[in-house]
């Protein structure tokens, strides 16, 4: 295992001082972007967070149809791992069972807001970081999370959620078994 860790990490250093070399060969006339090149201030700030605040609210709090009335009707979800992603119906049914099945549930969190000025991601995002408990089975789990809501006319569009879901599964009594070799 050393040696792998070992192979890897000579790999690693090996591709970081490529990246170096070439970043470091641009040509003196080409122009450095900067932050606000591409962020800027939201003009619908507190709008916003306010909009993206009542979501996380109304989602913590059961009430499911006021929640996913603020998401616009192509909404599309992604996270917490690189392949989940859902749209609304699957939002709602998620946090519908997560209602039948945990107990004093209670948010946390502080938010900030940017607009993206161009780009695929160009826009109004409001970014939360926080903190999630509740209690399950007699088990209380509480952890930290991060979401990034994008918001358009109003209505949240796209969203990315961020938490360690093995350390939930392990607060709740869950055990890993390592694959037999």
């Amino acid at each position: 295992m050393t040696r792998t860790i070992t192979k890897a990490f000579t790999l690693g250093l090996l591709i970081l001082s490529i990246g170096h070399k070439s970043s470091n060969g641009q040509s003196p006339t080409a122009k450095m972007m900067h932050y606000k090149d591409f962020v800027g201030e939201n003009p619908d700030a507190d709008a916003d967070i306010k909009l993206v605040s009542d979501y996380v609210h109304n989602l913590v709090s059961g009430d499911i149809d006021k929640a996913t009335a603020v998401l616009a009707s192509g909404f599309k979800g992604y996270g917490p791992s690189l392949n989940d992603s859902g749209d609304i119906q699957s939002v709602a049914a998620g946090w519908r069972h997560s209602d039948s099945v945990q107990q004093n549930r209670k948010v946390e969190f502080v938010s900030a807001t940017f607009n993206v000025k161009s780009g695929d991601l160009a826009g109004h995002w409001v970014e939360m970081w926080g903190t999630y408990s509740f209690t399950e089975k007699g088990k209380d789990v509480k952890f930290p999370y991060q979401y990034s809501a994008h918001v358009k006319n109003g209505k949240i569009d796209m969203d990315y959620i961020y938490y360690d879901v093995l350390y939930i599964l392990k607060a709740l009594g869950y055990t890993v078994t390592p694959p037999s070799q």
